[in-house]
């Protein structure tokens, strides 16, 4: 072939070319054009030996402290208290036992009773530690203060504790005080 047929060919000629990972398509020797969309299995930007290997580790067991406030965010997601039905929120330590009246919307304590107050306190005072009795003398005095207030239906936020032993016993205590829940 002369060297004037091959310049005319040419010259007509489009040249595709395929470079994996290439922003460019088509080729003509005049312009390049760039792809419209970008195909989703071009490879990554990094070499395969430039990646991260996979690391695969088993979970921590969780404390029981972590057990008990993971638990308490959950329950605390679906409930709420309002005017009409105040949160009664339930904390227990190793020692003592709380519990709270709670508008959540106001953000207001309406009442409050412990194992911290005078008159459980004395009530308590020849027992040996954190007992069912304590806490349904607790349960017991939350029921009257928020009858004494008005508030007979509440809900009740076990604060993440399983319902068992002294949480049960502060419940049902209140539950006969005459709280609705």
């Amino acid at each position: 072939m002369t060297s004037a047929l091959m310049t005319g060919a040419a010259a007509s000629m489009t040249l595709s070319l395929s470079l994996r990972g290439s922003p460019f398509t088509e080729f003509n020797g005049l312009a390049a054009a760039a792809p419209s969309i970008r195909s989703p299995m071009l490879p990554s930007s990094r070499p395969s030996f430039m990646r991260e290997p996979l690391k695969i580790e088993a979970l921590k067991d969780q404390t029981r402290r972590e057990s008990v406030k993971s638990r308490h965010r959950r329950l605390r997601k679906k409930l709420s208290g309002t005017t009409e039905r105040p949160r009664l929120a339930v904390f227990r330590t190793n020692q003592d036992l709380y519990a709270q009246v709670i508008d959540d919307t106001k953000q207001h304590t309406l009442a409050t009773a412990s194992t911290l107050t005078k008159e459980i306190r004395e009530a308590i005072e020849d027992t040996a530690g954190p007992t069912i009795e304590s806490a349904k003398k607790v349960g017991e005095a939350i029921g009257r203060l928020c009858l004494e207030r008005g508030i007979t239906k509440v809900a009740f936020d076990r604060g993440g504790f399983v319902y068992h032993g002294r949480i049960k016993a502060l419940a049902d205590a209140a539950r006969e005080a005459g709280l609705n829940f």
